[in-house]
């Protein structure tokens, strides 16, 4: 069988150090993180070393190989599962395109603002900032409390920028957190446990590129489907997070890569948007595969044929 060869973004040290960026809030830019980016490019894949496949890119014939790995389990090789290990856990950090324009922010549970020089600022006074186009820079959440923009909300640290073209509000939250909110934005949460666990890992994985090649200094990647959806607190609930869980730090790799794991809702839509490009899950396929007993690796091993399924992990 000819290889689809998913897009991927090899992990090296000068792409990683070109795109790994950490928030400054003393200036409102932000600046290089020499150890959060170290850690990251140095992270280790578990993976299955002697995994091998051609290199050439998808045939005429990738459609219909598609099409018969969605209808036949044996069609496709099952990537194994690395054994659990100690991961990473970066910070990701969104851009919360769906609530523009601001019009409200409060926070809840002991939650707080703060001006870049760290000074506390009410939420009210927040809330007046924005109602103005001067630039700035406020920074609200901490103690385990929530951030409500426009209503909506969300865990982690909540930036609200203004570089002079209006106010932007940037989540800052750890990828697995993140995670657990894209599987049940993306996929309904009473879905089958296996169907949101390969979209757990999906989502990390395309999470994860957009951490190495963000879209801008400021943020890594939007919350709409123009990247992935995500709701925040909203759309994290006990099954995704149960999924998120349950493959912590789950990657699909090719070759030393990261894939880049596009899906769409259904195979044909994801055929007509990626189907140049290779490789793409169909979420209404893989809740199919699993209702018919095929767990999430399985699954995966349908949609990004020739990955391996890796662990990133901390370098000791």
């Amino acid at each position: 069988m000819r290889l689809v060869r998913p897009l991927l973004l090899t992990l090296t040290a000068s792409a990683g150090l070109a795109a790994l960026v950490i928030w400054s809030t003393s200036g409102g830019r932000s600046n290089t993180a020499s150890q959060d980016t170290e850690a990251l490019i140095s992270a280790l894949f578990e993976a299955d070393e002697n995994h091998s496949g051609s290199d050439q890119a998808p045939s005429s014939a990738g459609k219909r190989q598609r099409e018969q790995r969605s209808t036949d389990p044996s069609a496709a090789a099952v990537p194994p599962v690395p054994a659990p290990t100690e991961t990473m856990n970066p910070q990701v950090r969104i851009a919360l395109l769906s609530q523009r324009p601001l019009r409200q922010v409060s926070t809840r549970n002991g939650a707080g603002c703060r001006h870049q020089g760290g000074i506390r600022v009410l939420p009210e006074v927040v809330n007046g900032m924005l109602a103005k186009t001067s630039p700035g820079l406020v920074s609200c959440g901490g103690n385990g409390g929530s951030v409500l923009v426009n209503g909506r909300a969300y865990e982690g640290t909540i930036h609200l920028l203004n570089r002079g073209q209006g106010w932007l509000a940037i989540n800052q939250i750890n990828l697995e957190s993140y995670v657990a909110s894209v599987v049940g934005a993306e996929m309904p949460s009473h879905w089958d446990h296996e169907a949101l666990k390969a979209q757990a890992v999906a989502a990390r994985s395309y999470g994860l590129v957009h951490m190495l090649r963000p879209a801008t200094s400021d943020w890594n990647l939007g919350d709409t489907t123009r990247w992935q959806a995500y709701a925040g607190r909203t759309s994290s609930t006990d099954s995704t997070i149960q999924a998120t869980e349950a493959t912590r730090g789950l990657v699909l790799s090719f070759k030393g890569g990261l894939v880049e794991s596009l899906y769409a809702a259904t195979q044909d839509i994801s055929d007509e948007a990626h189907g140049h490009l290779g490789a793409s899950m169909s979420q209404h396929g893989a809740q199919n595969l699993a209702l018919q007993g095929l767990r999430f690796n399985e699954i995966l091993g349908r949609y990004y044929a020739g990955a391996s399924l890796a662990r990133i992990k901390t370098d000791g």
